[in-house]
């Protein structure tokens, strides 16, 4: 007899539940439960970082969380960032600045960039380099991703400053 135990986690901002084994690992809860198939499995070693999402905000590989402890978390995955009306900045990026080849390391690369922006804004090139050592890519090189996150913290820092200046002229009033 399976036990299996009742879980409910927001993903990207819909609370979703289901009911799993407890050895389930937090990735295939959400591929093959929860139909999220963004989030990619390469290793199952936690080496690759292609399972990388953000559990309530931080950088989390998801092949070595169980789906259990989840239970109660708000889970972002690449799904989450954006849609084709409205990129995230590091879709942006990705896309404007060629950030990917075949795009398996792709969803964890992005969402462990939409980490390091989160926690710095402007990284230099080395800080974006170290933030990038928890995921392989094999095909680029890395220097089109960094050219991408580099972007993307331009974007965000113009949106910002936007939002700022919207704000200031409405003060006046």
């Amino acid at each position: 007899m399976t036990i299996k135990k009742k879980l409910s986690v927001s993903v990207n901002g819909v609370v979703r539940q289901a009911e799993v084994e407890p050895r389930l690992l937090l990735a295939h809860l959400l591929r093959d439960e929860l139909d999220l198939t963004g989030t990619h499995i390469g290793c199952d070693t936690s080496q690759c970082g292609a399972c990388t999402v953000m559990v309530n905000g931080e950088v989390v590989k998801s092949c070595t969380m169980l789906a259990v402890q989840a239970d109660g978390s708000q889970i972002t995955t690449v799904e989450g960032l954006g849609d084709m009306q409205q990129l995230h900045p590091i879709q942006q990026g990705f896309w404007e600045k060629h950030g990917l080849q075949c795009g398996f390391c792709t969803p964890g690369v992005m969402i462990s960039m939409v980490g390091l922006l989160k926690e710095n804004p402007n990284p230099s090139e080395a800080e974006i380099r170290d933030a990038l050592e928890g995921v392989i890519c094999r095909c680029t090189g890395y220097q089109f991703i960094v050219s991408a996150v580099q972007h993307a913290a331009q974007l965000i820092a113009e949106g910002n400053q936007a939002k700022e200046t919207i704000s200031s002229a409405g003060e006046g009033r």
